[in-house]
C-alpha cells in the first residue's frame, strides 16, 4: 500500500478528494447498472462498485447493496491467494466467485482491474454484481444441494483477460456453462466496463494531484470513518448484550428450525459481534460465506446503527474505517462460518435475520437508535423455463418486506430493509421481455402491522403467473418466526407463500418459505406475502387520527383500532370521538 505521508491534509483538499473518489464509485455503478441486460443488475441495482488500495482496503464505495461493497476486500484476499500467473499486469481482468476463498457467494460475480500509476501497482478498481445463472443445478437459485461443486461455476482469481489480451478459451467456457449465456456475457462486459472506468478516473485524480496526496487523503479519510465509529461505540456501556430467534429450516429437513444467537460484547470502543451457539452448517445450500457475508453484515449492521446519515449529525465516509472496529465471531463448522465444501448459495435471509437480532439486542442501550422487528428475510424467486426455439429464459425477482416500527415513525410499507437495498422490478420490464404477467401487487390487506406508537411496516404481496410450464426456486424466511413488537408494541405478522392455477378452482398449495426446483405449469401462480414489521412503543400512545387514518386506508379494522390501541371512531363522520378515546384508553391502560 503506498506509504501515508505525515503531514495532515487541509481540510479543503481532503474534500476535494473524498468527493472525486466518491464521484468514482457513483460513475462505476451508474455504467454498471445502465449497460447490463439482466433485470436483476439493470432494475433491481443488485451490484455494488469502488476503489480499493493494495492493501485491500475499500477507499469508496457506491450507494448500492452494502452486502456487495462491503464483501470486496474478502474477494481481493482471496484473489491474492489463487490469481493466475501469481501476478498483476497492466491489462489485466479477473474474474472472482469462490465463497471459500473471500467471495459473498457464488452468483455474485467480482471484476477486478488492477491500476498502476507510473509503473506501480497502487490499488483496484472493482464491482460486484449477481448474475441470473451461472450454470447451477437449477436455473438462477438453489436450495438443496449437496455441495458447492452444485453451484455453477467456480472462478478462483480468473483472468478473462492477460496484459490486454482477451482470453477466448474462458470467455467460451463462461458462454457454454449457463442456461443464459448471452445476459451472463453481457452483464461481465457491463462489469469490465465499469470497473475499467473506475480506474482510468482514479489514474487522473493520481496524476493530477500525486500518488501521496491521493492517498495520503484516503488513509485519513479511513482514520476519520474508524473514529467517528469508535466514539460512538464508546457511548455505548460496557456489556454483553444478547438475542436469540429462529430460521424456519434449511430447504430440506422440515420443521427442524435452525437457531441463531447474537452476543454483543461491547468494550471500550470495540465491538464484537459473537454468533457461538447458532445453527451447525447444514446440508444444504443454506450456509454463510464467512468472510463475504458475515462479517460483511455485522459491518452493515453497526454502520447502519451508529452512523446513518440520516440520524448523524455528520456524514461519515463510507470506508474501511468503518469496518476497523469490529471483529465477528462464528465457530467454524456453523451456519455462519461452513467448512468446505458445503454449499453457501442461499445464504442471505440468514444474514439480514443476524441484523435484525442485533438491533434487539441493542434496544436496552440504545432505545432511540433502534427499531422492531423486521421482515429481516428477503423473498428470491427465480422463475424459469424454456421457449419454443429450446433456450431457456431465467427471471430473478426480489420482492420488497417491510421494517419495524421507528422511534420516531412509522415503519415503511413494501420496501426491501436492513441490508438489502435492491429496487423493485418493474411490469412493464417483465411482460416485454418474459413470459410472465403479474396479477396482484400491493400492500397485503390479510394481516395488520405490528401496533404500537409507531406501527410496524406493512408487507407487500406480489402474485406471478407462469405463460408456460417451468420451474420457480424460492428463498424466504419467517413463515414461523414473527417479527417482533418493542417497547409495548405488538408483534407483526409472518410471510407465506402458495401456489396455484389460475384457471383452476382447486386450493391453493401452501409453500414453505423456501422450496428448490419446483415443477411448475403454464398459469400457475405463485402469490408471496412479505413478514409485516414489529411496532415499537405502546398502541396507547399513538395519535388517534393516524389510527383512523389506517382505519380509512384499509391497513386496520376499527374493531382493531378499538381493542388495541384504544380509538373510538365515528365513520360515518370519518372522525375520532375524542371523548369515549379518552376513557377507553385508560381503561385499557389499567388492564395492561
Amino acid at each position: 500500500m503506498p506509504k501515508d505521508i505525515s503531514k495532515p491534509i487541509d481540510p479543503v483538499t481532503l474534500q476535494v478528494i473524498r468527493g472525486s473518489i466518491e464521484t468514482i464509485a457513483e460513475e462505476m455503478a451508474h455504467v454498471l447498472f445502465r449497460m447490463s441486460f439482466s433485470s436483476i443488475i439493470r432494475e433491481s441495482e443488485d451490484l455494488g462498485a469502488g476503489l480499493f488500495d493494495t492493501g485491500f482496503n475499500t477507499l469508496c464505495e457506491s450507494e448500492s447493496t452494502p452486502m456487495h461493497i462491503g464483501s470486496i476486500p474478502g474477494y481481493l484476499r482471496g484473489i491474492a491467494d489463487s490469481l493466475d500467473d501469481g501476478e498483476w499486469y497492466e491489462g489485466d481482468v479477473v474474474v472472482h466467485n469462490h465463497p471459500y476463498l473471500g467471495s459473498s457467494h457464488t452468483p455474485d460475480l467480482a471484476i477486478v482491474i488492477p491500476i498502476f500509476h507510473e509503473g506501480e501497482l497502487v490499488g483496484y478498481a472493482g464491482n460486484t454484481a449477481h448474475h441470473i445463472d451461472i450454470g447451477a443445478a437449477t436455473p438462477g437459485l438453489i436450495i438443496d444441494v449437496p455441495d458447492v461443486y452444485a453451484e455453477g461455476m467456480l472462478f478462483a482469481g480468473t483472468k478473462l483477460y492477460r496484459k490486454g489480451e482477451r482470453n477466448e478459451t474462458m470467455w467460451n467456457f463462461i458462454r457454454n456453462n449457463s442456461r443464459a449465456a448471452r445476459q451472463l456475457v453481457d452483464d461481465i462486459e457491463a462489469q469490465i466496463a465499469s470497473a475499467r472506468l473506475g480506474a482510468k478516473r482514479f489514474k487522473e485524480l493520481l496524476e493530477r494531484y500525486g500518488k501521496d496526496l491521493v492517498f495520503g487523503a484516503c488513509n485519513q479519510l479511513m482514520d476519520y470513518s474508524e473514529k467517528m465509529l469508535r466514539q460512538r461505540i464508546s457511548d455505548i456501556p460496557d456489556g454483553e448484550y444478547r438475542a436469540e430467534g429462529w430460521l424456519d429450516d434449511d430447504g430440506r429437513n422440515r420443521g427442524q428450525t435452525l437457531p441463531v444467537k447474537v452476543c454483543v460484547r461491547v468494550v471500550g470502543d470495540t465491538i464484537e459481534v459473537d454468533l457461538t451457539g447458532s445453527a451447525p452448517q447444514t446440508p444444504t445450500a443454506y450456509n454463510v460465506p464467512f468472510e463475504g457475508s458475515t462479517k460483511v453484515a455485522a459491518f452493515a449492521a453497526f454502520r447502519k446503527l451508529l452512523l446513518d446519515t440520516a440520524t448523524s449529525d455528520t456524514r461519515v465516509p463510507s470506508n474501511q474505517g468503518s469496518f476497523r472496529p469490529i471483529k465477528v465471531t462464528a465457530p467454524e463448522g456453523t451456519i455462519f462460518n461452513p467448512i468446505a465444501p458445503a454449499s453457501a448459495e442461499a445464504r442471505f435471509t440468514q444474514c439480514n435475520f443476524m441484523i435484525d437480532l442485533i438491533l434487539k439486542a441493542m434496544a436496552p442501550v440504545l432505545p432511540e437508535d433502534i427499531i422492531a422487528g423486521s421482515s429481516a428475510s428477503i423473498s428470491f424467486a427465480s422463475y424459469a423455463g424454456v421457449r419454443d426455439d429450446g433456450e431457456y429464459w431465467v427471471f430473478l425477482e426480489v420482492n420488497e418486506g417491510a421494517y419495524g416500527g421507528r422511534p420516531e415513525s412509522d415503519g415503511p410499507d413494501a420496501i426491501d430493509n436492513l441490508m438489502a437495498n435492491t429496487r423493485n422490478n418493474p411490469l412493464e420490464d417483465l411482460a416485454m421481455h418474459i413470459p410472465m404477467i403479474c396479477e396482484r401487487y400491493e400492500l397485503r390487506d390479510d394481516v395488520m402491522p405490528g401496533a404500537g406508537k409507531h406501527r410496524g411496516g406493512i408487507g407487500v404481496v406480489k402474485s406471478q403467473r407462469m405463460l408456460t410450464d417451468g420451474i420457480i426456486t424460492h428463498e424466504s424466511e419467517r413463515h414461523t418466526n414473527v417479527p417482533w413488537g418493542i417497547f409495548g408494541g405488538t408483534e407483526g405478522a409472518a410471510g407465506k407463500c402458495e401456489i396455484y392455477n389460475f384457471s383452476s378452482t382447486g386450493p391453493a398449495r401452501q409453500m414453505h418459505s423456501k422450496f428448490h426446483g419446483e415443477d411448475v405449469r403454464k398459469d400457475d401462480v405463485m402469490a408471496y406475502y412479505s413478514p409485516c414489521g414489529g411496532g415499537y412503543g405502546s398502541p396507547l400512545e399513538r395519535t388517534p387520527e393516524k389510527v383512523l387514518d389506517d382505519v380509512l386506508d384499509g391497513f386496520c379494522t376499527p374493531q382493531h383500532a378499538r381493542d388495541v390501541y384504544g380509538v373510538v371512531l365515528d365513520l360515518d363522520a370519518e372522525t375520532v370521538d375524542a371523548a369515549a378515546t379518552e376513557d377507553l384508553r385508560r381503561s385499557l391502560d389499567t388492564l395492561r
